[in-house]
């Protein structure tokens, strides 16, 4: 009989090494709220903690054994001292972000740019979502709506960072948007350019990502589907750079139309270079996206509307006894050929 005291999460312990273990209960502190977690996503960044390679772990903000998973939904089962009752039960996402809610930047709207912040899952060792419970703070918690399923509920934190994407492009409805690379981000910042009324290619390196990208096009009024080699000599007016590639950052800015935005969401692994003649002889706006924060509230608010629906790039939701082969890179059996994974901890 399971101890109704103890949860089960999953750790990774070192790279290329993680295991399922055993923790007493997370007690929510004065401020805090308990979360009953139902879905979890694995990212990019999950990866990089997997494989030894994410930048924190050789800053020293991260180190190992650490508790990943920073997107998630669940539901409220316990508050601290001071929080609202009110939360109890309430379905919720979250902010990755934590700041220290007192320095400058988290008094003036950068709570999220906070040189002491937390990130959950990620920095500082601030537990994920990779267990059964999670503790936030009550300051980082979303409502999200009752008839909106764990999948999208588990698909706010990304589509947050890409709708902050697309709305940075700073485009009108009927311009052209490039989006360089079709995994996750790419096809979340597709989804929320159609929406907005933008026509939408998508690039990269052929292969599984490419194939998926063009089945997902097919239906999602996506314009083009390139490889690197096919992109078509068009106008465009906004690029959006999803890749970890070091040669792309400059290749967008050369296909970028003079005067208008560039948006760098991606993250290389090795130093990327620009030429800044390129950026200022055509006199382009370069934008950094770091975090899904500020998009938040308008990811939950479309995907509640069912003006975005991302649910088809989830290809399977595995347990957490599973969560160390799909790090490795192994499709779970019966995956469809989307570019996500899910996490039920339960």
């Amino acid at each position: 009989m399971k101890d109704l005291q103890i949860m089960r999460a999953f750790h990774i312990t070192g790279p290329k090494q993680g295991a399922v273990v055993e923790l007493p209960n997370p007690v929510p502190a004065a401020g805090e709220v308990l979360i009953s977690v139902e879905r979890v996503g694995i990212c990019g960044t999950d990866v990089e903690f997997f494989n030894g390679d994410m930048a924190y772990l050789h800053s020293g903000h991260a180190k190992y054994p650490m508790q990943i998973g920073h997107e998630w939904c669940g539901t409220v089962v316990e508050v601290g001292t001071g929080v609202a009752k009110s939360w109890l039960g309430k379905r919720v996402t979250g902010d990755t972000m934590l700041g220290c809610q007192k320095c400058d930047r988290c008094t003036t709207g950068y709570q999220y740019l906070c040189e002491d912040r937390h990130e959950i899952g990620i920095r500082n060792g601030y537990a994920g979502a990779l267990a059964e419970l999670l503790v936030v703070p009550e300051f980082a918690l979303h409502q999200i709506p009752d008839h909106m399923d764990a999948t999208l509920g588990a698909l706010i934190e990304p589509g947050g960072n890409a709708l902050r994407s697309v709305q940075s492009a700073q485009l009108k409805a009927g311009e052209r948007l490039l989006i360089f690379g079709p995994g996750t981000i790419g096809l979340l910042c597709a989804l929320f350019a159609v929406e907005a009324g933008y026509e939408v290619h998508l690039a990269g390196r052929a292969g599984r990502s490419l194939d998926y990208a063009r089945e997902f096009a097919t239906h999602n009024k996506i314009a083009g589907v390139w490889a690197l080699n096919e992109i078509p000599h068009l106008p465009f007016h906004g690029v959006i750079d999803a890749t970890f590639a070091t040669e792309i950052p400059a290749r967008a800015l050369e296909l970028l139309e003079p005067g208008r935005r560039v948006v760098y969401i991606g993250i290389s692994g090795e130093p990327s270079t620009i030429d800044t003649r390129t950026l200022v002889l055509k006199d382009i706006t370069a934008v950094g996206i770091l975090s899904a924060s500020p998009g938040l509230a308008g990811t939950i608010e479309k995907y509640g509307a069912g003006s975005v629906n991302p649910s088809e790039i989830v290809a399977a939701v595995i347990g957490l006894d599973d969560v160390a082969d799909a790090l490795a890179g192994v499709r779970p059996s019966g995956a469809s050929a989307g570019p996500k994974i899910h996490i039920d901890p339960r």
